[in-house]
């Protein structure tokens, strides 16, 4: 809600935050998938109903819990911002801090409650240092030894409040960042959330992105059937990390035998000449063995130009890309399928 000193006051629809763990949000959106227009028009109006009766001037948040027949309940009203903010902002186009800021001045509101407007769909995923595979997150410290933001995905907006070489410590929350996505639709905006936490690059301190990614693509969020208990039904054995699909382990293991074939040629050449041969230099197909998780596969690789046709499986494998060996982000080609890759040395 947004009020004055002057006794208005407006509802700015929804955030939905029932993805939790521990009793605290992990991913937000809005608007909710849950409410219809009638549930989100009472409920608006009886958080602006309880800030007038209590003489309420700023920005402030009201929670409310809803049951599945969408009867809602009061919790609580927290009176500040709160971390997830932005998602309200992007879908409503105010700066919530220039009104707290104006409010704070004596200057009345400059909209109505008409000109609240739903404008397309935002996701707030909450990028924690944290172990999730130790009860869907606990706590890591150490030095951001790298630190990349996303910024370059179009559509992304990242509030941190660190840098590379910033130190996680034990006296303060251990959040990151907020990452948020926005776009026409939700589907839209989720899209933009993968490929950003695809493209975020964090080392040095164990982070929650590999649980994020999951939560966002899994089928239950994406249709919208969430609930507090989202994350211990979907995990009843906590969290273990992504299953590979045998495309996607086919893949991963191209990849990597291309961008080890990749790195070998380039350390045969200095300067843009060659070394001092040590092998043959006209090679053009390599046999390897590839060890992933716990297995060891025969990977077959041949170079032609500047990409590899790699055999998996009995399958080949087109791959492409332009090897910055230097950065830890890779954009890769499979056959038709760009991807992002994170090298980890």
């Amino acid at each position: 809600v947004l009020a004055d000193k002057h006794g208005n006051a407006l509802w700015l629809n929804e955030r939905e935050c029932s993805i939790q763990r521990r009793n605290q949000k992990v991913v937000e959106e809005a608007p909710s998938t849950f409410l219809d227009p009638e549930t989100r028009r009472a409920m608006g109006e009886q958080a602006v109903a309880l800030a007038k009766a209590v003489k309420y001037s700023s920005a402030g948040t009201v929670e409310f819990l809803v049951d599945s027949n969408k009867n809602f309940y009061f919790l609580e009203m927290n009176t500040r911002l709160q971390v997830e903010h932005p998602v309200t902002e992007c879908i409503t186009g105010l700066d919530l801090v220039q009104e707290m800021i104006r409010v704070a001045k004596g200057y009345p509101l400059r909209h109505k409650q008409a000109d609240i407007p739903i404008n397309g769909w935002a996701v707030e995923c909450r990028v924690y240092a944290e172990d999730p595979y130790k009860s869907f997150g606990l706590p890591s410290i150490g030095k951001l030894s790298q630190y990349q933001e996303p910024l370059h995905v179009p559509s992304v907006r990242v509030d941190s409040g660190i840098q590379q070489g910033s130190d996680i410590s034990i006296y303060y929350d251990p959040m990151i960042s907020k990452l948020i996505t926005y776009g026409s639709n939700r589907s839209e905006a989720l899209k933009r959330m993968e490929e950003a936490l695809d493209n975020y690059v964090i080392r040095g301190v164990a982070h929650n992105i590999s649980l994020l990614r999951e939560v966002i693509v899994h089928p239950r969020f994406v249709q919208g059937d969430i609930s507090t208990k989202f994350l211990p039904e979907v995990y009843p054995d906590g969290f273990k990390g992504h299953k590979l699909t045998d495309l996607e382990r086919r893949q991963l293991l191209a990849t990597a035998a291309s961008l080890y074939v990749a790195e070998q040629l380039r350390s045969q050449r200095f300067l843009g000449t060659a070394r001092i041969p040590i092998a043959k230099s006209n090679r053009s197909s390599w046999e390897l063995s590839v060890h992933l998780g716990d297995g060891i596969y025969p990977v077959a690789v041949s170079k032609d130009g500047l990409s590899f046709s790699v055999e998996v499986d009995g399958m080949k494998l087109n791959v492409t890309s332009e090897w910055n060996l230097a950065s830890p982000l890779l954009s890769v080609t499979i056959d038709g399928t760009q991807r992002t890759i994170q090298v980890i040395s």
